[in-house]
């Protein structure tokens, strides 16, 4: 069975062939892998990322069919239902690797930025829940980074906001805390940039 840092290590490597513009795979190969994965499926690593058009995980690190298991919602939030489908993998699939994949221009984060920079006066009592998901790490960054410009704080809060979704992650689940705690489980934040292609991981995650 594949490792977390076995997993790790094949993401980082797919997106450098991605960046370098370098394909390990045709369509001959990936309709054969189609028959095989019928019965069963091991992926290697669980994606929660953005439903961003521009942000496809199986592209950005070059996997292929039954590679990775993707959930996507705007934002990359981490709902219970975004967690609970993360139980599924790691449990059913023994998938060792979660890796949160926040993105550079992120219209969500944007929203929940601009919705939070208005007077309070003028904020909407209807906000959904993506936004007030992302709002407490917004809020966090004007706490911790005062002075920042617009940009900046977009910026810090895609980044704020895949660390906030790495704590949800372990705070909603038992089942993914066990695991962590017996090493059979890595969780890691990560951004990509829609400016360069690459995906930085953010180390500080575990």
């Amino acid at each position: 069975m594949i490792t977390s840092a076995q997993a790790l290590e094949r993401l980082r490597e797919g997106n450098r062939r991605f960046i370098a513009r370098l394909e390990s795979r045709n369509l001959e190969q990936e309709h054969s892998r189609r028959l095989e994965l019928v019965g069963e499926q091991a992926p290697i690593a669980i994606v929660l990322g953005c439903s961003d058009s521009r942000v496809p995980a199986e592209l950005v690190f070059d996997q292929g069919l039954g590679d990775l298991f993707v959930i996507r919602v705007a934002g990359n939030i981490a709902a219970s239902s975004q967690i609970e489908s993360i139980e599924i993998a790691a449990q059913q699939f023994g998938t060792p690797l979660v890796v949160v994949l926040g993105h550079s221009q992120c219209n969500a984060v944007t929203a929940s930025v601009d919705e939070q920079m208005k007077p309070l006066e003028m904020r909407s009592s209807g906000v959904g829940v993506i936004v007030k998901t992302i709002q407490p790490s917004v809020r966090a960054v004007l706490d911790s980074q005062p002075g920042l410009d617009r940009q900046g704080l977009v910026c810090a809060s895609i980044r704020e906001n895949v660390r906030g979704a790495v704590k949800r992650i372990k705070a909603g689940s038992d089942v993914l805390v066990k695991l962590l705690d017996q090493g059979q489980l890595h969780i890691v934040g990560a951004e990509y940039s829609l400016e360069t292609g690459a995906v930085e991981f953010m180390e500080e995650s575990s």
